[in-house]
């Protein structure tokens, strides 16, 4: 008798990871590929966090932490907030976690019960709507669009009450859009006056390209705010982040955080701590961005790719190719094998409307940006 596999793990495939697999083999088989796929910066963390890695595995132990992090980091994060918002959020709410995923998880499981119900924009970064759907929670999706720079508004979510809970990001992935602080907090007072619950993505804060992006910390005591050294600290494979925990969440939240994980990593955090004074470093990171979102925005729409609403932060750009292709898919497989340009289809972040769609990653730099146009250019214009 075959054994079972459990429902919540037919969740879908999170597509970019087949797109890096497939642009792996394109690179393995000797051909070249331009990444504008993943959202990964190809800058090493800074030399400040790797000296402190060093130094932490040459004289320290490194065994299990506090399941809620480092005090030392659990400070220094608080401190960022003071700093760079201008905002009090104790340490003793704050929560070191493995990534920013481990975060969202912390924060599903603590805030949500099976059978609740759950905004989210569409488009918007996949792995929430699997996630959530994975703990049998209800993921109610309200549709989006450049009118309101892809982000949820009070009128939208109004329409889709009742609901348990609001996720929302700013800076957004795949849009790059920002939240203003008047918008963010409208959402935020909305959410409170109807007992619904936010958790806000703040993982690309850092890299904008005015206006610094506002936190959720700000506006509210009872969001959950997530935010992770991956991408303005440039150390994805470090697997750390943090979340900023309602108070009356802060003991639920430690102990699934002793079941579920332990703790983080130890020698990330160490390096993490020294991370918060690499700024200049970590910026001359966002000025390559800046230059590299220049080219995009000022070639997309020549080659007829429009539809993209203001990209103010994060490192991307998200195109409707909808008078090109209804297969997203499709689309950005034959541009990889026709060009070595890697793209990642629309359908990873909407699965209603994103066969019209790509997301463009500029996190690798101007250089990279400039020679992916060009093959595009060339190939759009033999397709025509």
């Amino acid at each position: 008798m075959a054994l079972k596999v459990s429902r919540r793990s037919d969740v879908p495939p999170f597509i970019v990871m087949d797109v890096m697999a497939a642009a792996a083999r394109r690179e393995a088989g000797g051909k070249d590929v331009l990444h504008l796929e993943v959202g990964q910066p190809n800058t090493p963390a800074p030399a400040l966090a790797r000296a402190a890695a060093e130094r932490a595995i040459r004289s320290e132990l490194l065994g299990y932490t506090l399941a809620l992090g480092e005090p030392a980091l659990r400070e220094r994060i608080a401190r960022h907030y003071r700093e760079r918002h201008g905002v009090a959020v104790p340490a003793e709410r704050v929560a070191v976690t493995v990534g920013s995923l481990g975060a969202f998880q912390l924060a599903f499981l603590a805030a949500f019960d099976t059978g609740d119900r759950v905004a989210l924009a569409s488009p918007c970064y996949p792995s929430y709507r699997n996630a959530l759907e994975a703990l049998g929670i209800e993921v109610v999706t309200v549709p989006c669009g450049p009118d309101t720079h892809f982000h949820p508004t009070p009128e939208l979510l109004e329409a889709a009450l009742p609901l348990d809970g609001l996720v929302v990001a700013s800076p957004s992935n795949p849009t790059g859009s920002v939240l203003s602080r008047e918008r963010l907090a409208a959402l935020a007072a909305w959410c409170d006056a109807r007992g619904v619950r936010l958790v806000s993505d703040e993982i690309y804060h850092g890299i904008s390209y005015g206006e610094p992006a506002a936190s959720a910390a700000e506006v509210s005591a009872s969001a959950f705010v997530v935010n992770s050294f991956s991408k303005y600290y440039s150390m994805t494979g470090w697997r750390l982040g943090w979340t900023i925990v309602p108070e009356e969440l802060v003991r639920p939240v430690e102990r699934l955080a002793q079941n579920f994980f332990i703790c983080p990593p130890a020698v990330s955090q160490a390096a993490a701590v020294a991370a918060f004074d690499a700024t200049e470093e970590l910026d001359g990171h966002v000025r390559r961005y800046a230059a590299a979102r220049a080219v995009l925005l000022e070639a997309l729409p020549r080659l007829g790719l429009g539809g993209i609403a203001p990209p103010d932060g994060a490192f991307y750009v998200y195109a409707d190719v909808g008078h090109l292709t209804s297969d997203s898919s499709a689309f950005c497989r034959k541009l990889l094998e026709d060009t070595g340009v890697a793209i990642t289809p629309g359908l990873d972040f909407d699965l209603a409307r994103g066969g019209r769609t790509v997301r463009l990653s500029y996190a690798r730099g101007p250089e990279v940006a400039a020679a992916a146009v060009d093959r595009l250019a060339a190939w759009l214009a033999r397709a025509r």
